[in-house]
């Protein structure tokens, strides 16, 4: 539902009137059970409803409290809570419970409020949780539900091609993501592989190829951080890259972010076959096993321009998937792939 009055403080956003109007019940308490800070702020919270009626367990998202920086990612914020609204109750993702979002269009910013998965008995996995390959192939069968619904990119216009975007206008120039790369997230990586010209180059030719093949909805960001584990199996979080685009930059990311480099090296190929299988059994059209392989192999640069490009993450969790990613585009020869 679209509302202007999106708050910009978790005070306001956790006030019992504030919450009453939003959730359509008369809330006369709140009480805060955690608060979880990255560049969106999540608070667990226990919303007590006037009429005596058991305690509300939630979770509230959105950009609370932030710099003027932080607020200018609202527009992902809208993209998650219209992906809520719009997208998960056509998908078979297993994904939080969604009560309601409230979304300024005009402003350009939206808060969502879902149930506490937690309070009911779910484990959210941290960025470095360890995977084993059975935990990636799982998760991988998540990924293949929401890419399966590629039929809703048609009158979802909203839902774009955000590789296009990285390509044309990267997020910080070839100087200031060298300097990144020069400090310990790059430590471990080739030269080659952690220039930063090379690596700005290679996402034209990745989003040019891309760009031709078919358009899966793609999660984007599918690192351990964003998993969920409940006893049907693990779900996905953090809809805010919710995109358009091929179905490798989710495969790619997934398996190098989620396991160790020398599990992943071992491993991919028959994960990427196990995914393929799962795609062709939904009776999606996949490329053969040789086309997909090459496709992944280029798509592993998508996953390692945007941890190179991070910086609003605790350093060891940019350090570990920069060095995770870094090695996949060393292994795999992405960059040579591309012509760069």
């Amino acid at each position: 539902m679209d509302r202007a009055e999106v708050p910009e403080k978790r005070a306001d956003a956790l006030a019992p009137g504030w919450l009453s109007r939003a959730l359509g019940v008369e809330i006369v308490r709140v009480e805060t059970v955690e608060v979880i800070r990255t560049v969106a702020t999540k608070v667990r919270f226990l919303a007590l409803p006037a009429d005596g009626a058991p305690a509300l367990a939630l979770c509230l998202k959105g950009l609370l409290d932030g710099d003027e920086a932080t607020r200018m990612g609202g527009p992902t914020m809208v993209k998650e809570a219209d992906f809520y609204g719009l997208v998960a109750p056509h998908v078979a993702v297993q994904v939080p419970h969604h009560v309601t979002s409230v979304i300024d269009r005009e402003a350009r910013q939206a808060v969502v409020i879902m149930r506490d998965l937690i309070a009911q008995g779910a484990q959210f996995c941290s960025a470095l949780d360890p995977f084993t390959a059975d935990d990636t192939a799982a998760s991988l069968e998540q990924l293949a539900r929401l890419h399966a619904g590629a039929g809703l990119l048609a009158n979802r216009p909203w839902i774009t091609r955000r590789i296009d975007d990285f390509a044309r206008r990267p997020h910080l120039s070839a100087g200031q993501l060298q300097d990144l790369l020069d400090d310990p997230r790059g430590n471990g990586l080739g030269a080659r592989t952690s220039n930063a010209s090379r690596l700005l180059s290679a996402l034209v030719p990745l989003a040019e190829r891309d760009g031709t093949r078919a358009q899966f909805l793609v999660h984007g960001d599918a690192h351990a951080g964003n998993i969920f584990r409940t006893a049907s199996g693990p779900g996905l979080i953090d809809w805010q890259l919710l995109q358009a685009g091929g179905w490798a930059l989710d495969v790619a990311y997934h398996v190098a972010a989620t396991l160790p480099v020398e599990i992943a090296a071992r491993e991919e190929r028959r994960l990427l076959d196990h995914y393929l299988a799962v795609m062709r059994a939904k009776g999606c059209t996949m490329p053969d096993s040789d086309t997909a392989w090459r496709e992944y192999r280029e798509a592993m640069v998508y996953g390692f321009y945007l941890w190179a490009i991070t910086r609003r993450v605790d350093p060891p969790i940019i350090h570990a998937f920069t060095a995770r990613l870094g090695a996949g585009v060393e292994r795999l020869g992405s960059f040579e792939l591309l012509g760069v």
